[in-house]
């Protein structure tokens, strides 16, 4: 049997601590992480093609124009997008792919699959968000409020998520996430061929 993968798109405000989560769920469960690409500039110790392909806005948009992304979008003033042939030929060799992207990516993504599994991370509270924004220390004041002011907009969308996990504790997020993922890929709606394939060898007994 070739069962096909579980397409397993995570979100969350930026700053919530979701691109942790997904490298834990990657290192310490083995899953498949799609790797974005973005035209904003890499971060202290990102390497290109590990945390995104960094691209110019050239590059990025030459893409969309040929189909190049399986969803994309523009957020702060930059660019997001998802590879296309690499989430489809995984999916089809039977791997459990992880899409790490923003609300509207993800949308878009569950109205071309709607058999995705959507999960939103989210910090206790706004509070606790902003605290994280400014400790991390990698923005001024300007593009906080622009994330902040973005998260008011996300939150619109929340209740379109199937799942909505509280980063408070990262080991307990972590193993709920996984457990969430884990209990979907068991879903009879997941297993329909499976289910044929067994009818199928019942009738010829």
């Amino acid at each position: 049997m070739n069962k096909k993968g579980t397409l397993i798109v995570i979100s969350g405000f930026s700053g919530v601590g979701k691109g942790t989560v997904v490298k834990r769920l990657v290192s310490e469960y083995g899953y498949n992480l799609s790797v974005s690409a973005t035209t904003r500039a890499p971060r202290e110790g990102e390497v290109n093609g590990r945390e995104y392909y960094f691209m110019d806005k050239g590059e990025f948009e030459n893409l969309i124009d040929y189909g190049g992304f399986f969803e994309w979008t523009q957020y702060v003033e930059n660019y997001y997008g998802t590879p296309r042939k690499y989430v489809e030929q995984s999916l089809n060799e039977g791997k459990d792919i992880i899409l790490e992207i923003e609300v509207m990516g993800a949308m878009s993504v569950k109205q071309q699959y709607p058999e995705a599994l959507l999960i939103f991370i989210a910090a206790p509270s706004i509070k606790s968000l902003r605290d994280r924004l400014v400790s991390r220390g990698t923005e001024n004041e300007a593009t906080i409020v622009k994330r902040l002011k973005k998260a008011t907009e996300e939150a619109c969308d929340m209740d379109k998520y199937d799942y909505i996990v509280i980063n408070d504790n990262l080991d307990v997020c972590v193993e709920e996430v996984n457990s969430i993922i884990r209990g979907y890929s068991c879903r009879c709606a997941n297993n329909l061929q499976f289910i044929q394939e067994i009818k199928d060898e019942l009738k010829e007994i």
